[in-house]
Parts: structure tokens; C-alpha cells; sequence
């Protein structure tokens, strides 16, 4: 007997479809790669398809997990192979997976940020490194437990590119 699991996966090649559960208001307008540690923002929640209740219980962390879509890069600036991240021919020649720019190929990106308070449909956070009118896909609440297991290794270059960041 086939198992369930395979039998209700997604064939081989299918396109995965999401609807953004909100989006972002507020913070910055411009893409800009520093300094994101004080910028303020909103997620709002699609009022459409969510009431306040889907954050209950939220405001008891104090930090999110947010997934979303980076719009604003053209389908024709995503990369595939390997690239200096930012251009910056000091650091090395990466593959796109090994580096955490926006010119993905699905455009995902993926913050941690702190969550300032909970109104309604609308999330206050700061250091959201997303920009105003990013469709969010989906938010989670941050667990210590879901941290990196065991100690965390990184090449040099990504701390200095990092050093400015927050």
C-alpha cells in the first residue's frame, strides 16, 4: 500500500501557490541594505481572510518570524548561480544559497525582528528588514528552542557584511 504522505505530496514540477496573510506598512519606502535595527513598522493583517484572533496569544513573545516576498526585485535581477555578495568584489564568489540577498530565485526572505505590540490586525514591530507594502506570507512567533542546535560556524565575510546590518 502506497503510503499517505507520498500519496498527497505535490507531483514532481508543480507550482507552489501562497496569498500574502498581510503586509508591511510603515518603516522604510527605499531598499536600503544597513542599518535596520531602529526602523519601525506594521504588519497588517488581511482583514479579509483574518479577524484578531488569529494573533491572540501573540503578544506574549518577544520576537517574530516573518516570511515574505521581496516584490520589488524583477524577475530579471534573480540569480541562480554564483555572485560577490553585494557586488563586493573583497568578498568571495558565492553561490546565491550560501548568501542571504534579495535577488533569490522565489524571492523569500526571511526576518527576525522584535515584536512591539499587538493591536487588532496590526503588528508593531521593529527591525522588520522589509519594506513598506511587502506582502508578508506568513508569520510565526520566535522559540529559543528553534534556534541553531550546537555551535554556529560562519565564513568571516558574512559577519563584516553583517557588521552594519542591525
Amino acid at each position: 500500500m502506497e503510503d499517505e504522505t507520498a500519496a498527497s505530496a505535490p507531483a514532481a514540477g508543480r507550482d507552489v501557490v501562497v496569498r500574502p496573510v498581510a503586509r508591511v506598512v510603515g518603516g522604510r519606502a527605499d531598499v536600503v541594505d544597513d542599518e535596520w535595527g531602529s526602523v519601525l513598522a506594521v504588519i497588517r493583517l488581511d482583514g479579509g481572510r483574518f479577524t484578531p484572533e488569529a494573533l491572540s496569544g501573540l503578544e506574549d513573545f518577544s520576537h517574530l518570524e516573518v516570511v515574505f516576498h521581496f516584490d520589488r526585485v524583477a524577475p530579471e535581477r534573480v540569480e541562480s548561480g554564483a555572485r560577490h555578495p553585494r557586488g563586493n568584489t573583497d568578498w568571495p564568489l558565492v553561490g546565491i544559497f550560501a548568501q542571504r540577498g534579495k535577488n533569490r530565485p522565489n524571492r523569500l526572505g526571511v526576518s527576525r525582528c522584535r515584536l512591539v505590540k499587538v493591536d487588532g490586525l496590526d503588528i508593531h514591530v521593529s527591525g522588520l528588514d522589509a519594506v513598506d507594502g511587502s506582502p508578508v506570507l506568513d508569520i510565526k512567533p520566535y522559540m529559543a528552542e528553534f534556534g541553531p542546535i550546537g555551535e554556529v560556524r560562519q565564513p568571516a565575510w558574512s559577519a563584516e557584511i553583517m557588521r552594519e546590518y542591525y
